[in-house]
C-alpha cells in the first residue's frame, strides 16, 4: 500500500528501523546497504535526459514502483514538490542522496526526481538520480548479505516488469562507467573513534583498504566528510564482478577493520584510562550545559559518548539514544521537530544551534 509522507513533525520522530537498531558488530558497524543501478531500456541516460522526458519516465516508472508488493506501507515522493525541510529529512536518513535532492543553496531541484521508500526505511528506491533507478536495500550492523538479498527482492519485482538497459558482454548499462556490470555498491557504515584519536593507524587502515579496491568516504558517501568519526566504505568499481564477489571483498576487510579498532580502543583504555574518562567526561558536560551547538561539534561529542559507552566509561544512556539523537540534531530533524516550523522556509544557522543545544540537554538530562 502506498501512502503520502506523514507530517514532518511525525516523520522526523520515528526512525526507521536500520537506525534505532543495532546489528552485528554494532559497536564499530552502524549499518551495512546495497544499492543497484539501473536504465530503463529506451530512454537516454540522465545526464542527456531532458526535463520534459524525465518528467515522461518518472510518471511511468511511479505506477509501477507503487505497485510493488513490498509487505509493507511505502511512500512516494516527487523531489520537485517536496518542501526544503523534507529534503533535507530524506538525505539525513540516506534515503535519498545530495545529488537527487540538492538544498536550495547548492542548486534548483530537477524535475522528474523522486523516491518511493517503505516506512520501515529498509527499502529506496531514487528515480533519476544519477540512473534511472537505485535500488537500496539497508540493515543494522554488519550484513551486507542481508542488505543484498532485500536490494535484489525488489530488483527482481522491478525487472518483472520494465526492461533493463542490459548486454550480455557488459551486463547492466550505467551512467557511470565503473557501474557498469552488476550495477552494484555496497557499503558499510563504521564508527572509528578510537582509529580517529590515533591517526597514523587510522591511515594505515584507509591505505590497506584503498590497495583492495574499497573506498573509504565521509558520513554520506562521496564527498563528505567523516563528521562524528563515521565512515562509509564501499566497493569502487563493478564491472567483471558478480554480486557475490563485490560482497565478498567487502565481507573480508571489514572484519579486519573491526578488529583494529577494537584493538585501538583497548589499548587507549590500557594506556591512559584517566584521559579517556576525562574526554567522556567533558563531551557529556558539554552537551548538558551548551546553549549553542554546531552539528559538527555535537556529533564529535556524541562520538566520545558511544565510545565511552562501549569502553564502560559512560552509563548515562543508551546506544538506541546515541542513535537516535545523532540523526535527529541534523538541521533538517531539528527544524522538523519544531512545532510549526516544519513546513517553514529553513531557520538560519544561529536559530538551528540553539534548538539543537536545547534539544540535547533535554534528551540527555532525561536518562
Amino acid at each position: 500500500m502506498n501512502s503520502p509522507v506523514p507530517d514532518l513533525h511525525r516523520f522526523a520522530d520515528r526512525l526507521g528501523r536500520w537506525i534505532s537498531e543495532s546489528g552485528p558488530e554494532g559497536d564499530v558497524v552502524v549499518t551495512s546497504r546495497v544499492r543497484l543501478a539501473r536504465n530503463v531500456e529506451g530512454f537516454p541516460f540522465v545526464s542527456r535526459l531532458s526535463p520534459e522526458r524525465a518528467v515522461e519516465l518518472s510518471g511511468s516508472l511511479q505506477p509501477v514502483l507503487t505497485g510493488l508488493d513490498l509487505s509493507a506501507e511505502t511512500h512516494w515522493v516527487d523531489i520537485l514538490g517536496a518542501s526544503p525541510v523534507l529534503r533535507l529529512l530524506l538525505r539525513e536518513r540516506h534515503l535519498v542522496s545530495r545529488d537527487l535532492a540538492p538544498s536550495a543553496e547548492e542548486r534548483p531541484a530537477q524535475p522528474g526526481r523522486a523516491v518511493l521508500f517503505t516506512h520501515d526505511e529498509s527499502v529506496s528506491v531514487m528515480v533519476n538520480e544519477e540512473d534511472h533507478l537505485r535500488v537500496q536495500a539497508m540493515s543494522a550492523g554488519f550484513s551486507v548479505e542481508a542488505a543484498l538479498l532485500m536490494a535484489r527482492a525488489v530488483d527482481q519485482r522491478i525487472e518483472a516488469r520494465l526492461r533493463f538497459a542490459h548486454t550480455p558482454q557488459y551486463g547492466y548499462l550505467t551512467c557511470c562507467p565503473t557501474n557498469v556490470g552488476t550495477g552494484l555498491r555496497a557499503s558499510v557504515m563504521l564508527h572509528l573513534p578510537a582509529l580517529s584519536l590515533v591517526q597514523s593507524e587510522r591511515d594505515k587502515v584507509f591505505t590497506a583498504a584503498s590497495r583492495t579496491g574499497l573506498a573509504v568516504r565521509g558520513l554520506y558517501g562521496e564527498g563528505s566528510r567523516a563528521f562524528g568519526d563515521f565512515y562509509q566504505v564501499s566497493n569502487q568499481v563493478t564491472l567483471g564482478r558478480s554480486e557475490e564477489q563485490l560482497v565478498a571483498e567487502i565481507s573480508e576487510i571489514v572484519p579486519a577493520i573491526v578488529r583494529f579498532e577494537r584493538s585501538v580502543r583497548s589499548a587507549l583504555l590500557e594506556d591512559n584510562r584517566a584521559g579517556l574518562v576525562d574526554r567522556v567526561s567533558r563531551s557529556y558536560g558539554v552537551l548538558l550545559t551548551s546553549r549553542s551547538m554546531p552539528t559538527g561539534e555535537a556529533l564529535a561529542h556524541l562520538s566520545n559518548l558511544r565510545l565511552g559507552l562501549y569502553l564502560g566509561l559512560w552509563s548515562q544512556g543508551s546506544l538506541e539514544t546515541l542513535n537516535r539523537v545523532r540523526v535527529q540534531i541534523q538541521r533538517g530533524h531539528i527544524q522538523a521537530l519544531q512545532p510549526k516550523q516544519e513546513e517553514g522556509p529553513l531557520l538560519d544557522s544561529n536559530e538551528r544551534d540553539r534548538l539543537r543545544a536545547a534539544f540535547l540537554r533535554q534528551v540527555l538530562a532525561a536518562r
